[in-house]
């Protein structure tokens, strides 16, 4: 009864919330992110002065002076000297630390800004910390300089820990590129970094399973030291059971495979393979020292209880039980050293195909997958909550098209031929469970997703992670139109316009990309469904005029698509030159939507190509000079086309290698190991970037085009 009460008043607040106005600091400017729990408009303006003080009081640790220095190094973007402590200056900052202050939650802090003084306090180190951030978005200009307004803010999050999972099986980062993540999630108070990592870990005990360039333990280390220095754990995340190609695709390792032909999954009854992972995890324990959880993933293990042994087995124990039964090994390993974190469902043992039986589930897991067959009670939850699991809310999976994510829309079909339907946006998604679940007592945690299997560029999931943190912070404010208006201002800057719109482009314009040529179809094994127009032949140059027909409506599509990403391009353009950070991003939208644009083209290109040669048919009995130039018009449309991809594909690149290392790439000393698995992610179907031009390379216009040629030379001859 207590529990549904809970929920009941958590529903009634959102409702309120939902109607509610613009809020009190949007209402004069303001856009913080995560919105704070309460917010008070009193008092008089603090305006800084070119020097001020930063007083330290209360008990104050050396944590507590790192996030001193922080504001200190934070302000001077403004011109503002900063911590000189000596009392002499008319305005202040007072950083205090109670613990014994029993108005404040756990990394909960009050900040107060008046006339002379703005002073945070907190009750623990995480509190101050994020008062500071808090601090750092309330900054707005004046007339004189810069001031914050007169309020008081007290502030805490409804949920513990706020996880961002950080996934890098198909690409790797640089190490500038990871340490600006990290400030940028801490800006909106996520805690936690899930990395995984994969062949990204130069392995001590197991040496060719990392990459070439792959990041060394005392690298990681150094992220993680980097990372707490932000309040935030870096937790890692090495797969166990399902999702080990980078381990098994390696011959020596072939005799641990649940199926021999399969790299995709150990068999979780063979003792190699707790040998092998159980190097790997303490390595990964080492290579991140003081942290408090590893994730062993284990997820999409689509061959569980294939193999003789585990069938067998798997009739007494369920393949649920199978599972579990490498989840209690794994942590009876670790959970000495650290939580285990894994890739499983509030009593998804029980809701599976096969279920548990003649075993108990170990509580000391910690619970973290999606739990979509949920009821609105939150009934499994509650029963796993009720057996001790700690639980973690998993933000809804945004969605897999390649270049961009599907915020604001969806579609429900994956195929041309059909009639798409627009649902339900991946931000709205995030909204609703988060509003819905935060507050009911039952999860500690949550955890964002990005996966890495369509190979966007990390910056892509940028909004989706500030809004997990908004809502996983303060579940009850602002409104969803406001927080994505105020995490375009807050992250860009006060000057960008039209990013709904921007978004909204790049949104159709992914799935536009990703439903042409091969690229959806890929994924579903159904491929050679798109031909290139006839080649003509004898020498009245026949063909079969099929092309234009079969693709009337990708046509159509490319030209409304051609249209909508010019003007997505316009939009990127002139924000590029008004966002006064962040600035990157635009590069990266610029590249995404070039792409889109070079695809539209293609289509249309091709559609002018058939039209081309009908007219140098048309002309074949009555001018043949006519018809030859049309022959060479045509091969020239081919050139134009094989030119832009190369010009677009290489500019893309260019611009994503700014943040990465190119991608499979081999050093002097080891070579990349390519091997596409089972699942035929998008992003690895090739070892380099050109996954992203694949399957226009599959049309093989340049076989085309040579054949094109001959026929053009031969003609001229009898010509």
């Amino acid at each position: 009864m207590k529990f549904k009460l809970v929920l009941a008043l958590a529903l009634f607040t959102l409702t309120i919330s939902a109607q509610r106005p613009n809020s009190e600091l949007a209402s004069i400017g303001l856009h913080v992110v995560p919105y704070p729990q309460q917010v008070i408009l009193d008092g008089k303006d603090f305006y800084f002065t070119q020097t001020l003080d930063i007083d330290l009081e209360g008990k104050i640790s050396e944590v507590d002076q790192r996030t001193a220095q922080h504001l200190a190094k934070e302000l001077e973007q403004w011109g503002i000297q900063t911590a000189t402590l000596t009392g002499k200056n008319k305005g202040k900052i007072v950083l205090s630390v109670s613990p014994e202050n029993k108005e404040i939650k756990p990394q909960g802090y009050v900040l107060e800004s008046g006339e002379n003084q703005i002073t945070i306090t907190a009750k623990d180190e995480d509190g101050l910390f994020y008062g500071v951030q808090t601090l750092l978005q309330l900054v707005k200009k004046s007339k004189t300089g810069f001031m914050v307004p007169g309020m008081r803010i007290v502030d805490w999050p409804d949920v513990a820990i706020r996880a961002i999972h950080y996934d890098t099986k198909h690409h790797q980062d640089k190490g500038s590129y990871v340490k600006k993540l990290i400030r940028d999630l801490a800006r909106y108070k996520i805690n936690m970094l899930v990395w995984e990592w994969e062949d990204k870990l130069e392995y001590e005990s197991y040496p060719q399973l990392g990459a070439p360039g792959a990041f060394t333990k005392t690298e990681m280390q150094e992220f993680t030291e980097y990372a707490r220095d932000y309040h935030i754990e870096l937790t890692p995340l090495v797969q166990g059971l399902g999702h080990v190609s980078f381990i098994l695709k390696w011959p020596q390792f072939r005799n641990l495979r649940e199926v021999e032909d399969s790299d995709w999954e150990f068999c979780p009854l063979e003792e190699g393979t707790y040998d092998l992972l159980f190097q790997l995890w303490d390595e990964a324990i080492e290579a991140t020292p003081g942290s408090e959880y590893i994730h062993i993933g284990s997820d999409e293990t689509f061959e569980l209880g294939v193999c003789d042994k585990c069938k067998a087995k798997a009739k007494t124990i369920g393949n649920s039980g199978l599972y579990h039964l490498f989840a209690q090994r794994a942590a009876k390993h670790l959970k000495k050293k650290r939580k285990v974190m894994v890739w499983e469902r509030p009593m998804g043992w029980m809701k599976s195909g096969s279920p548990l039986k003649n075993m108990k589930v170990d509580t000391d897991l910690v619970l973290t997958e999606e739990y979509h067959y949920e009821t609105a009670e939150f009934t499994y939850a509650k029963q796993a909550y009720d057996m001790g699991f700690e639980l973690f809310m998993y933000d809804p999976n945004p969605g897999l098209e390649p270049l961009f994510l599907p915020y604001h829309f969806k579609m429900t079909s994956n195929r041309i031929s059909s009639t798409p339907r627009k649902v339900q946006g991946s931000l709205k998604s995030s909204y609703d469970l988060l509003t819905a679940s935060a507050n009911t007592g039952l999860f500690h945690g949550m955890i964002n997703t990005s996966w890495d299997d369509s190979g966007l560029h990390n910056q892509m999931w940028m909004l989706g992670f500030a809004a997990s943190a908004q809502y996983s912070w303060n579940a009850n404010a602002p409104t969803l139109d406001e927080f994505e208006d105020s995490f375009f201002i807050n992250y860009y800057g006060q000057e960008v316009k039209d990013m709904k719109e921007l978004y909204e482009l790049l949104n159709e314009g992914a799935y536009f990309y990703a439903h042409s040529l091969e690229r959806n179809l890929w994924h579903h094994g159904d491929i050679g469904k798109t031909h290139l127009p006839d080649i003509p032949r004898g020498q009245y140059i026949e063909y079969d005029p099929y092309w234009n027909f079969e693709y009337a409506k990708q046509i159509a599509k490319s030209k409304d698509q051609l249209k909508n990403i010019r003007r997505a391009l316009q939009i990127i353009d002139y924000n590029k030159k008004l966002a006064n950070k962040n600035n990157y991003d635009f590069e990266v939208y610029r590249s995404i939507a070039k792409l889109i644009e070079h695809t539209s083209l293609l289509y249309i290109d091709l559609s002018n190509l058939e039209k081309t040669i009908t007219s140098a048919h048309k002309n074949a009995f009555s001018d043949r000079k006519a018809s030859l130039q049309r022959l060479k018009d045509a091969e020239l449309l081919i050139e134009n086309i094989l030119e832009r991809r190369e010009q677009t594909y290489d500019s893309l690149v260019e611009t994503w290698e700014k943040t990465r290392l190119p991608k499979g790439m081999s050093t002097s000393d080891k070579k990349y190991f390519f091997k596409m698995d089972r699942s035929r992610h998008f992003a690895n179907r090739r070892p380099d970037m050109s996954y992203l031009i694949y399957d226009e390379q599959l049309l093989d216009l340049e076989g085309y085009l040579e054949k094109l040629r001959d026929y053009r030379e031969n003609f001229q001859l009898k010509f």
